[in-house]
């Protein structure tokens, strides 16, 4: 991500030792309203949300999946409170402290571009149109350190098949919430907001790509993206976009953040690949969050299962 010389940094921005050294646990509210019913045409808003739960509330029925990894698996407060989440601040213990009053619900999601209708579908909703799995993925990061979470979700396909897309929508466009107030990251001209995200559609459709709402058993915290994100584990964690408002299917590839921002160190695929180095960093080892030893990075992250998307491309040219 961006790094930038110790001279350009303000005082304020500098987390204080005493603050870094007595981070609390987590623990955010976050409501949780009845799924309202699929229609043809959309899904009205909830304007009443009924439940209120905490972060840390499970999910229920969750089926174990066949896509999971066998690694030992990151922490919980390690994931929760390391985030790359520059909405809320480029410091990455910050998030979690900063991002606790995040409103959750009630959150739409437009759906919108090349689709047959347009709908606009509350979150809860999407969460019920298919049984939850959870999907133990390496997750790695630009910067070169990564982690293994277990992920609560489902394939992007069963809402995107649900979307009805024409036969005009080559790619998939995701943006984030814009909300300064709430996320005060978006205050700071560190990227052009709001977050915005791009797929190739038969990437979006691929199974490995997850639609997002949970994490270990439960509700996904703010920090990590609440109340909605993707999940892309065989490309860079900047890839998955999180805390989504609108779903857009378009003809021409999306302009994504990080192209507009870095676009010689940011490529729209940033797919996990030792062989091409970072301009600033060599991308050949990552270490896993937790650890001190480096280990090897593996070409997609090592998920083979989509090497198939990317025959004939020049990766090295299309990174």
């Amino acid at each position: 991500m961006l790094i930038r010389d110790s001279s350009d940094i303000a005082s304020s921005e500098i987390t204080p030792k005493e603050t870094f050294l007595s981070r609390r646990t987590f623990l955010a509210g976050a409501g949780l309203a009845g799924a309202a019913a699929l229609t043809g045409v959309a899904l009205r808003n909830l304007a009443d949300p009924a439940i209120t739960v905490s972060a840390n509330a499970k999910i229920e029925g969750i089926q174990k999946s066949s896509f999971s990894t066998n690694e030992q698996q990151t922490p919980y407060n390690d994931v929760s409170h390391y985030n790359n989440f520059y909405e809320f601040s480029t410091d990455k213990y910050e998030p979690a402290d900063l991002a606790k009053n995040l409103k959750t619900r009630p959150w739409t999601v437009v759906i919108d571009g090349e689709v047959k209708k347009k709908l606009v579908l509350d979150v809860d909703a999407i969460t019920k149109m298919a049984s939850p799995e959870e999907r133990i993925y390496r997750h790695r990061c630009v910067e070169g350190w990564s982690i293994v979470v277990p992920w609560v979700g489902y394939s992007l396909n069963n809402l995107i098949k649900r979307c009805d897309p024409t036969s005009k929508a080559k790619y998939v466009e995701f943006t984030t919430l814009l909300d300064p107030k709430q996320m005060p990251g978006q205050r700071i001209n560190v990227l052009k907001w709001p977050y915005v995200e791009g797929l190739r559609m038969d990437e979006a459709m691929h199974p490995l790509a997850l639609l997002c709402f949970g994490m270990y058993g439960e509700v996904l915290p703010n920090q990590d993206g609440a109340p909605l994100r993707v999940v892309l584990p065989w490309k860079y964690g900047f890839k998955s976009a999180k805390s989504i408002v609108r779903i857009r299917f378009t003809r021409d590839q999306p302009y994504n953040t990080w192209q507009q921002s870095a676009p010689a160190e940011y490529g729209f695929y940033a797919n996990v690949n030792p062989n091409v180095d970072h301009p600033r960093w060599s991308q050949a080892k990552e270490r896993r969050l937790g650890e001190f030893l480096k280990r090897p990075t593996l070409m997609f992250n090592g998920y083979d299962q989509v090497s198939g998307l990317y025959s004939g491309m020049d990766l090295k040219k299309n990174y």
